[in-house]
């Protein structure tokens, strides 16, 4: 495959992935009944090695930083009995309200490429 066509497409993967992710860590994190630490989250999650596309294990904590950073989460280490300590993330106030919002813009947006992308095999 050509070098543009891998930057384009992986560039493209990049901010997609990006926000979708964050929707569903906010969601995950919503409908948890306690906090939650980053592999107990990725195997909610069905993430259980850097093959899967959305959201592998690699991209999981960053995106956890981020929103912790941006209020949406909170964090907090915890020693573990079986290894090292844990960071537990817990939703804010701020991360549901965030969350009502993503879902509701997501919604909007989905149905709207949906539409264009349908449109555009209907013309072929």
């Amino acid at each position: 495959m050509d070098e543009n066509i891998q930057a384009a497409n992986k560039k493209f993967q990049k901010e997609i992935t990006s926000g979708i992710a964050s929707l569903i860590l906010l969601r995950v994190l919503d409908r948890a009944a306690e906090p939650m630490y980053g592999y107990q989250i990725s195997k909610e999650l069905g993430v259980t090695n850097d093959e899967t596309p959305l959201l592998n294990q690699g991209a999981l904590y960053p995106v956890l930083r981020s929103l912790e950073k941006h209020g949406l989460l909170t964090s907090q280490v915890e020693p573990s009995v079986s290894g090292p300590p844990r960071r537990y993330y817990a939703i804010t106030p701020q991360g549901k309200e965030s969350l009502l919002m993503w879902r509701a813009l997501w919604s909007n947006v989905k149905t709207f490429v949906d539409q264009v992308l349908e449109e555009e095999e209907n013309h072929e």
